[in-house]
């Protein structure tokens, strides 16, 4: 049976599509049942759209798969920890549980400067789980920002 690291390492994978196109290298795999359903990577850039997270797209794909939009039951896997318009959606979609990397304590929504995800006043809790290969993706996020100064 995967694991929540065996999951982490495919949002990984798709961190370095986003680095390798120029965008900041996050990247999330929604899963169901220990399936992937989708996966996704930050556009920001090539989109030229503030909302293409990688979050997002991996939601927007998942509920296509779905026809739904709710997603009840999923996992939902990502480097770094989701913004507010992240965690915003990840509640609103109905998702189970997120389970991310690095922590981001200016504008993460998964309890470090925000806790939308456990907070309930949008109606539902998404557990948080915080720190799955926090290495490897604080290593990958660091590298891309230092590449750029």
């Amino acid at each position: 049976m995967a694991t929540h690291r065996d999951f982490m390492r495919i949002a990984l994978d798709e961190g370095e599509k986003a680095r390798a196109e120029g965008e900041v290298p996050v990247g999330a795999v929604v899963v169901r049942d220990g399936l992937v359903l989708a996966r996704a990577h930050n556009r920001r850039e090539s989109s030229n759209d503030p909302s293409s997270h990688a979050e997002i797209l991996a939601l927007r794909s998942a509920c296509g798969k779905m026809g739904d939009w709710r997603l009840p039951g999923t996992a939902l896997y990502v480097t770094l920890e989701p913004c507010a318009m992240c965690a915003g959606a990840i509640v609103l979609a109905r998702v189970e549980t997120v389970v991310f990397g690095a922590s981001d304590p200016a504008a993460g929504a998964g309890g470090s400067a925000y806790d939308i995800l456990e907070d309930g006043k949008l109606g539902h809790r998404v557990q948080a789980i915080a720190g799955v290969l926090e290495d490897e993706c604080r290593e990958a996020l660091q590298g891309f920002f230092d590449g750029l100064r």
